[in-house]
């Protein structure tokens, strides 16, 4: 099954890359400046503020998604409920009304949460090209006909013969994209094009096609929340990645030395580079090739139907601002002060601020604003740049790090 959209080959080359293509070997070229024998001279203790992102920030982030993912479980199961009484008699149009904005509410509650996840990939979120996250979020990789065979496969309990498993089925046709389609689509008819179209679908009732839609989603919701479930054993077990990450530079640890952990964190900075930037908003305003060609795209924004493009943007910007300055403990602000570059802590924390606020302020959508102000869609690139371009010269210089492979001869 194709994907529902096209991205430009930079995008899929490199901000898909860093999404599903990676394993633990992320980090690539230096800076000009690179040095200092791959380790900063001061005594700042990069193990406190290792353990602090990992307990500090990572942690929670992982687990309050998983607490959001159950309560969208929940929520699209009430639903199910709602549509099954609204087509009996026993829920009245309000009802089912109230029920369905509670669900899409759910949604975007855990879209928000998953969105900081997404600015956390590494370790399980990496591991094996990225499988654990793209089961969770496919993105940029989708397939809404593929969705919709799998609503009637799901129905029938049957694929080919054998009974219907969501574990194994293909990211595309399930996670927090497939429920976006199957929560917002305002049309029951089918996404496909193809020859193969789901059995039926065309002489079914609204009702019918309703309720089969909604069952769906609810299973994806499950797995979306068994497989979150399995991100924080995998990070917080007793032989998961935080505990490598916090073990670093001891007998027997996979990293030598605390500075290589170190270096492994900030690689989870540059996916506001790789992907926030490029993938996210360069490739919709047509600054790399997209399904539109070399114009602005508004259907290439990252989620469309529930047009909350911009929402994800900034949080991941958020995330980004937790991951940086480590919520209430040591940073890499504080690092940087440590090795007296104080204005490089300023200059990022200022910068990542007048991020947060632009993405704030927006009364459009991503893509309705695309349309009706381009130049503020352009603010806001210049505005996620200027974040990078410091990250990419005086933060890896002065704190002797190298640049994961998505940003490294990136200059755009």
């Amino acid at each position: 099954m194709k994907p529902q959209h096209s991205f430009s080959a930079l995008f899929l080359a490199i901000g898909a890359t860093f999404l599903v293509g990676c394993n633990e070997s992320t980090s690539s070229d230096a800076g000009a400046d690179y040095g200092n024998n791959g380790d900063t001279s001061s005594d700042f203790d990069q193990r406190a503020l290792i353990t602090n992102i990992v307990d500090g920030v990572i942690t929670p982030t992982f687990q309050q998604f998983a607490a959001k993912s159950l309560t969208q479980a929940n929520e699209i199961e009430a639903l199910c409920v709602a549509e099954l009484g609204n087509q009996q008699g026993s829920v009245d149009a309000a009802g089912l009304q109230a029920a369905t904005e509670t669900a899409q509410q759910g949604w975007r509650s855990a879209m928000d949460q998953w969105q900081r996840v997404e600015m956390m990939q590494i370790g399980p979120l990496l591991n094996d090209d990225g499988a654990l996250r793209n089961k969770i979020y496919s993105w940029p990789v989708m397939s809404r006909c593929g969705v919709d065979l799998d609503v009637v496969s799901y129905e029938n309990n049957d694929i080919n013969g054998v009974p219907y498993d969501i574990s194994a089925r293909t990211p595309a046709r399930k996670g927090m994209i497939a429920l976006e389609y199957l929560l917002y689509n305002p049309s029951l008819e089918h996404s496909c094009t193809g020859s193969v179209t789901p059995e039926g679908w065309d002489n079914r009732t609204d009702e019918s096609r309703r309720l089969a839609r909604c069952e769906f989603a609810a299973e994806v919701a499950r797995d979306i929340n068994v497989n979150a479930n399995v991100l924080v054993t995998e990070w917080s077990g007793d032989d998961g990645y935080a505990a490598t990450l916090k073990s670093a530079g001891e007998t027997g640890s996979s990293f030598a030395t605390v500075h290589e952990a170190v270096n492994k964190l900030s690689d989870a900075l540059f996916y506001i580079d790789s992907v926030t930037k490029d993938g996210k908003i360069a490739t919709p305003l047509g600054y790399f090739a997209n399904t539109c060609g070399t114009s602005v795209c508004p259907q290439d924004v990252e989620s469309p139907l529930s047009a909350y493009s911009i929402e994800n943007i900034a949080n991941n910007l958020i995330a980004l601002k937790a991951l940086y300055e480590g919520e209430d403990g040591l940073g890499f602000d504080d690092y940087l002060v440590d090795e007296n570059d104080a204005a490089t802590a300023t200059l990022i924390t200022q910068s990542i601020d007048a991020a947060i606020a632009n993405a704030q302020a927006y009364q459009l959508s991503l893509a309705e604003t695309l349309t009706a102000d381009e130049q503020q869609v352009i603010d806001t690139h210049s505005d996620v740049k200027a974040v990078t371009d410091t990250l990419k010269s005086d933060f890896i210089n002065t704190l002797a790090l190298e640049l994961p492979q998505t940003s490294a001869g990136d200059n755009d």
